[in-house]
């Protein structure tokens, strides 16, 4: 059963109501396999038509819908008034690349007379929309990476109709965007099977999505563990999909000696309310903090602790999410090379920062170390060269990002660095804080494992739409073929 739940005081609100039952499942994807053949055909205009119809329908809702996911998550009104623009950016975002051609790239090789390997036919590379795409929605960002957000959305714009599974931390959002999708489906003329949806709290739920026959690839954002486990399920079908999951990651940020020679303070400030943007429940909320040993170092770390000494995270998703905090911050409590530096255990209402400290040897050899905390909890590894430092990075391995301040003048350790920085990470920042990530054509939001299943792909920015396009070469197509420029039959 489902249930909206107040996040600030922890009472129900409304009526109990049952999640999905498998039949409910298989229908929804049966109404998504119906329509995917039409809807890969349609043409950008059509597309475009949709994705902006969606921005609008949640413009014009904006004060329901901000209302009733500030009672499901706390996360306050000038936070999600924010998250629901970026939501109508990118919808809107995604309508321009379609409408620019994006979806309908070609490559088109003309036919050379003559014997191999010099000759050669006519050949026209285009990009088929794979089909029905399972989307998981995420807790910590009810619009953007939920019902109507960025996988939604690049799905969408490339032509493959979605089955949306809301998240149980905010039911009745999901259920009323959801609502507000299938209309616009519907005025648009398409068929509902572009758009559905299901919900529950149960792995049967998931599970049962994800094993549906029809279901061409799946979309996740949410916790390594759940992740893992539907990405076994997904290669151990009869036939395999490709899983999109984006896992989360510590997101190290390493300071270099130039960087100190500046006002640590003021840049202890910002990562302070990095930590604790949130409560620290972003992906790219950074976790470890790698800190040179020697005086400017230490003069870094109290400014830091002092910083986060004044702050207060709101309150968290959900019981269970504050829970799987407490437990991660008591295990790094309990280790003995880690000295606490802010660690006040009140147990009250509200979460407190985290922040530890340990040696970059200590930390090196400790793999529970290198697992994310999800909330406001943070580790300072000293080191005592940027060599160190680099075993740091490799020792933590994938990563959404690594930032690195002071990188500014080139030398043989600062290459190093940003080399060890590229190989582990799918953005890296030479300043700035790595929470915020821009929706934009030359952005990377992935990273190798365990920050993503497929690395090569990204969940946000416009090249999104290229993990539910699969390439298809044409030998010595017809000519009304060619006159599609792309568009699939």
């Amino acid at each position: 059963m489902l249930q909206s739940i107040e996040a600030r005081t922890g009472a129900a609100i409304g009526e109990r109501w049952a999640e999905s039952t498998g039949t409910e499942i298989d229908e929804a994807v049966r109404a998504a396999a119906n329509a995917a053949d039409d809807f890969a055909s349609t043409a950008a205009a059509r597309r475009g038509a949709l994705l902006r119809a969606l921005a609008d329908a949640l413009e014009a809702d904006r004060e329901a819908l901000v209302a009733l996911a500030d009672r499901e998550s706390g996360l306050g009104l000038p936070r999600l008034n924010g998250e629901l623009d970026r939501t109508t950016f990118q919808l809107r975002g995604f309508a321009d690349e379609v409408e620019r051609g994006a979806a309908h790239a070609l490559t088109d090789d003309a036919a050379v007379a003559g014997a191999p390997p010099a000759g050669r036919p006519r050949l026209t590379c285009v990009r088929v929309p794979i089909g029905p795409v399972a989307m998981f929605s995420a807790s910590n960002f009810p619009f953007a990476f939920s019902v109507l957000g960025g996988d939604t959305a690049s799905a969408l714009a490339a032509g493959c109709p979605v089955v949306v599974k809301g998240h149980p931390a905010h039911p009745e959002l999901s259920r009323r965007t959801a609502v507000l999708a299938r209309k616009v489906v519907d005025a648009q003329g398409l068929p509902a099977g572009v758009f559905q949806f299901v919900q529950g709290a149960s792995i049967e739920v998931g599970v049962r999505l994800v094993r549906a026959p029809a279901i061409a690839a799946v979309a996740f954002t949410g916790s390594y563990k759940g992740g893992i486990a539907l990405a076994k399920v997904a290669a151990e079908r009869p036939r395999p999909i490709p899983f999109y999951g984006e896992l989360g990651s510590v997101n190290p940020l390493v300071v270099l000696p130039s960087a100190l020679a500046s006002d640590s303070a003021e840049l202890a400030a910002t990562l302070a309310g990095s930590i604790c943007l949130g409560a620290g429940q972003f992906c790219t909320s950074p976790g470890v903090i790698v800190v040179p040993e020697g005086t400017a170092g230490d003069a870094f770390v109290s400014a830091l602790a002092t910083a986060l000494r004044g702050m207060q995270p709101h309150a968290m998703l959900s019981a269970g999410i504050r829970a799987t905090f407490e437990r991660g911050v008591a295990q790094w409590r309990g280790t003995p090379q880690l000295a606490p530096l802010v660690d006040d255990d009140t147990g009250g209402e509200l979460p407190r920062p985290f922040l530890g400290e340990v040696s970059g040897a200590d930390f090196i050899a400790n793999r529970a170390l290198h697992e994310e905390v999800f909330g406001s909890a943070v580790l300072v590894v000293r080191v005592a060269s940027t060599h160190e430092a680099t075993q740091v990075l490799a020792a933590i391995g994938g990563s959404l990002t690594v930032t690195l301040w002071g990188a500014e003048t080139q030398s043989e350790d600062t290459r190093r660095l940003v080399r060890a920085a590229t190989q582990v990470a799918g953005r890296v920042l030479f300043s700035g804080v790595p929470t915020g990530v821009a929706v934009t054509a030359a952005q990377h939001h992935g990273g190798p494992y365990p920050a993503s299943t497929q690395p090569f792909t990204t969940s946000v920015g416009y090249a999104a739409m290229d993990r539910f396009l699969r390439p298809v070469a044409l030998q010595d197509p017809p000519q009304w073929m060619l006159d599609r420029k792309g568009v699939p039959v």
